[in-house]
């Protein structure tokens, strides 16, 4: 799995589990949604992104390293 296709299961896991979460237990936890949502659009502009800087200190691979390694 690369660096990008992590963020965006790390990004859906957590927006999910936040719905839930504000569903069933306290309505709060849509604002973890709402962040979940903020960080992705503004990483969309930026390219700065703190998950892929903590995914890739594990030493997952982005796209770009996975195709010039084959």
């Amino acid at each position: 799995m690369t660096v990008e296709r992590s963020i965006t299961a790390m990004a859906g896991f957590f927006i999910i589990l936040s719905v839930l979460l504000a569903v069933y237990h306290n309505m709060n936890w849509l604002w973890f949604t709402g962040f979940v949502g903020l960080n992705l659009f503004q990483s969309s502009f930026t390219g700065f992104c703190p998950a892929a800087l903590i995914f890739k200190m594990f030493g997952v691979k982005t796209e770009a390293e996975k195709a010039t390694s084959e």
